[in-house]
């Protein structure tokens, strides 16, 4: 994974894979972000396991990687247009990123602000079973990281 080229040293990046619990994150980072006078920088990772239906091949037509992370950014702003709606002075931007979501979110935190993450709750051997996303950007991210508990 490439590190993002843009400067983001007081941007607030959070993750958001369509759960409940990722918007809960997104609110707490909007938040946070608007406290601070910070821009928002919400991502979403993909692959072609998890891709929305449609968004590699539509009608016959395969879309590159680049197409479909733009598919799957305008798809990640309708999930969390309505939260970003309700905190009209924070400036929010959107990006999809082919790759697991640890490596994604860890690549996106290099020179960030913070690093914001919503979790599932799982804990103890479903945990470890699973992997966890937050558990590896904790260990491996290259900003501070805000796990923020399903409420």
């Amino acid at each position: 994974m490439s590190t993002p080229a843009a400067d983001l040293s007081d941007t607030i990046v959070v993750g958001h894979d369509g759960s409940r619990h990722a918007d809960e994150a997104v609110e707490y980072a909007l938040r946070l972000a608007q406290r601070l006078g910070s821009p928002v920088l919400v991502i979403r990772a993909w692959t072609i396991d998890t891709a929305p239906h449609g968004t590699l091949v539509s009608e016959g037509y395969v879309s590159s990687f680049d197409e479909g992370s733009a598919k799957v950014a305008r798809i990640l702003e309708h999930d969390v247009g309505a939260i970003a709606a309700a905190h009209p002075g924070v400036r929010s931007t959107y990006r999809a990123r082919f790759g697991q979501p640890a490596s994604v979110m860890i690549a996106d935190s290099v020179g960030a602000l913070m690093l914001v993450l919503g979790t599932r709750g799982r804990g103890g051997f479903a945990s470890l079973v699973l992997g966890s996303v937050s558990e590896q950007c904790i260990r491996h991210a290259r900003c501070p990281v805000l796990v923020v508990r399903p409420t």
